[in-house]
C-alpha cells in the first residue's frame, strides 16, 4: 500500500474532493483492471474516454478517482482529484508510486524517425560488453539486464516504464537506453522521468495520421530536449536539417554529430560492403559489421553517447567492432545459391530509400534487386504513394503486398501504393495481397547473386488483420523458402 498524498506529489492539482490521507493499493487507467483500494485515472483516449468508466471503477473497489472533469454524482468515501491533464498526472503518479526509479540510474532517451531501435539496442549491447548492468526499453523488447520482457509499444505507458525501471533498480542496473516515440511524448508517457541524456537521429515523413502536420511532429520530438535538466547531455545529428532545432531551447549540454557537417563528433566512411564497413572517427579507423550509410550515423551516435557517458575512446571502438546487427534492421543471410535476402523494418519513405540506396551501392550492377514491401493499415496514408514510388525507382522488380492491414482492406492499401508509381516503372510491379505468397514469389524469381529485400515489418513476428494477430516472421519465412527451393 502507498500513501495517496505521496503518490500525488508534483501533480498539478485543480481541485480535490475528499481526503488524501489514505492508503491506496495500485494505480489503474483501465477500469477492467481496478481492484480494492486502487486509484483509477480517467484517460481520454483515441478509442474511449475513461471518464465514462468512473462508476464501474468505483464499483470494482477504487477509493480514488483522478479525472479532468468531475462526475455529476460524487460517492462518499471516494476521493476525487481533478487535474488539467490526466495523462500527465498518470506519468508523475507512476514515477512516485515506484519511487522515481529513473533518478537511480542513467536513463538515455533516443528519438527520431529512423534509427531509434538500432541506436538504443546497440548501446545496450555495447555497455553490456563493457561489463555494466544495463536496461533497454525498445520497440523489440524490454531488458532488465539479462532478463527479457515483451512489449507492444515503442514507448510503453508510464506505469509499465516505471515498473521496469524499478526492476532495474533492484537488479543494480547503472544505464538504461530507451526509445522515445512522438506518440509517447504527446501522450505524456515520459513525464516524471529524469533523463541523463537524449539523442536525436533524424526526422522524416511519418505519423502524420496522428500529428497532422510535420511541424507538430517535429515539435513533439523536440519536447524531449526542451525538458532535459542542466546536468544532462543533448546529442543531435546536424546533418539533418532539424538537428539544430532540437537543441534550440534545451538546458542540457549541447553536442553534435555528423558525417557531412563540421560537428563535435564526425565520422568518415572508408569502405562499405555486405560484410560491414570501415569507418574513421578522429585518427582511429575501425571495422563494424553494421552496413550502410544510415548505419554509419547510428554507429557515430553510439560512439558519441558512450564517450559522453564516460567510456574510453579505444574501448568504445573495440566494443563497436564486436556489435551484432539488431533483429530486423538490415538483417541478412546468403543462401547456398548465393541469393542475398535482407529483412528491414523500413516502414517510412526515408528508411526505405536509405536501405535501397545502400543495397544499390553494394551491388556490382549485374544483380537484380527484388523488393517486397507493403504499408500498415490505419496509419498515415499519405506516405503510401511515396513508398511505392521509391520502391519502384530503386528496385529491379517490386512486389506490393500486405504489411499489417489492421482494419483496412489490404487491396486498397496496395492501390494507394500503386498511385505513386511512375508510368515507366509499372512493368516492374506485381501486386500479391498474401505476404507469404509475395515472399515465396520473390524467392522463385531470384537467381544467383540477386538480392531480395523484404521491407516494413522487420523484427515483428506477427501479422495483424481485423484485430487478429497471427504468427509471421519475415526473416524465418524467407530463409525457409530459399532453403526449400534449393533442395
Amino acid at each position: 500500500m502507498k500513501s495517496l498524498k505521496d503518490i500525488l506529489y508534483g501533480v498539478r492539482l485543480s481541485a480535490v474532493t475528499g481526503s488524501t490521507a489514505k492508503m491506496v493499493n495500485a494505480i489503474c487507467f483501465d477500469s477492467r483492471a481496478v481492484g480494492m483500494d486502487d486509484v483509477f485515472v480517467a484517460i481520454r483516449g483515441t478509442q474511449a474516454d475513461g471518464h465514462e468508466f468512473i462508476d464501474k471503477a468505483i464499483s470494482s473497489g477504487a477509493n480514488t478517482v483522478v479525472c479532468e472533469e468531475l462526475p455529476g454524482n460524487l460517492v462518499n468515501e471516494v476521493t476525487y482529484v481533478q487535474v488539467e491533464n490526466t495523462q500527465s498526472a498518470l506519468a508523475v503518479m507512476a514515477a512516485n508510486y515506484y519511487g522515481n526509479p529513473s533518478r537511480n540510474l542513467k536513463l538515455v532517451g533516443v528519438t527520431g524517425t529512423n534509427g531509434k531501435t538500432t541506436v538504443s539496442s546497440l548501446l545496450y549491447q555495447l555497455f553490456k560488453k563493457a561489463g555494466f548492468k544495463v536496461g533497454l526499453i525498445s520497440t523489440i523488447k524490454i531488458m532488465v539486464d539479462d532478463q527479457e520482457h515483451a512489449t507492444r509499444h515503442t514507448t510503453p505507458d508510464a506505469l509499465v516504464i516505471n515498473k521496469h525501471l524499478a526492476m532495474m533498480n533492484e537488479a543494480g542496473v547503472e544505464f538504461c537506453f530507451m526509445e522515445v516515440s512522438s506518440h509517447g511524448i504527446a501522450q505524456k508517457r515520459t513525464e516524471g522521468l529524469y533523463f541523463a541524456g537524449a539523442i536525436f537521429t533524424n526526422l522524416s515523413h511519418d505519423h502524420l495520421d496522428y500529428h497532422k502536420t510535420f511541424a507538430e511532429y517535429r515539435d513533439t520530438k523536440k519536447l524531449l530536449f526542451d525538458n532535459l535538466p542542466k546536468t544532462a547531455f543533448a546529442l543531435s545529428n546536424i546533418d539533418d536539417k532539424n538537428g539544430f532545432v532540437m537543441l534550440q531551447n534545451t538546458r542540457a549540454k549541447k553536442h553534435t554529430y555528423a558525417l557531412k557537417t563540421y560537428a563535435d563528433f564526425r565520422a568518415q566512411i572508408l569502405e562499405n560492403q555486405f560484410s560491414g564497413q570501415l569507418l574513421k572517427i578522429g585518427e582511429n579507423e575501425f571495422w563494424t559489421r553494421l552496413i550502410g550509410h544510415f548505419n554509419a550515423y547510428n554507429v557515430l551516435a553510439i560512439y558519441a553517447a558512450a564517450e559522453l557517458l564516460g567510456l574510453e575512446t579505444l574501448e568504445i571502438l573495440r566494443l563497436i567492432s564486436e556489435l551484432e546487427t539488431v533483429d530486423g534492421r538490415f538483417q541478412y543471410f546468403i543462401s547456398d545459391k548465393k541469393i542475398t535476402a535482407i529483412v528491414d523494418y523500413a516502414h517510412t519513405p526515408d528508411a526505405l530509400k536509405n536501405v535501397l540506396i545502400t543495397i544499390n551501392a553494394l551491388r556490382t550492377g549485374n544483380e537484380n534487386v527484388i523488393t517486397v514491401v507493403g504499408c500498415g493499415g490505419d496509419r498515415d496514408k499519405s506516405k503510401r504513394p511515396v513508398m511505392g514510388h521509391i520502391a519502384t525507382e530503386l528496385s529491379t522488380q517490386v512486389i506490393f503486398t500486405s504489411d499489417n492491414p489492421r482494419s483496412e482492406d489490404p487491396s486498397k492499401i496496395i492501390e494507394d501504393m500503386e498511385a505513386g508509381v511512375e508510368p515507366q516503372n509499372t512493368r516492374k510491379v506485381l501486386a500479391i495481397e498474401s505476404r507469404e505468397q509475395a515472399i515465396k514469389t520473390a524467392c522463385k524469381m531470384a537467381s544467383e547473386l540477386d538480392i531480395i529485400l523484404i521491407a516494413g515489418k522487420g523484427h515483428e513476428t506477427y501479422q495483424e488483420t481485423k484485430g487478429t494477430r497471427v504468427d509471421f516472421d519475415d526473416f524465418k519465412k524467407v530463409r525457409d523458402m530459399l532453403t526449400e527451393l534449393q533442395k
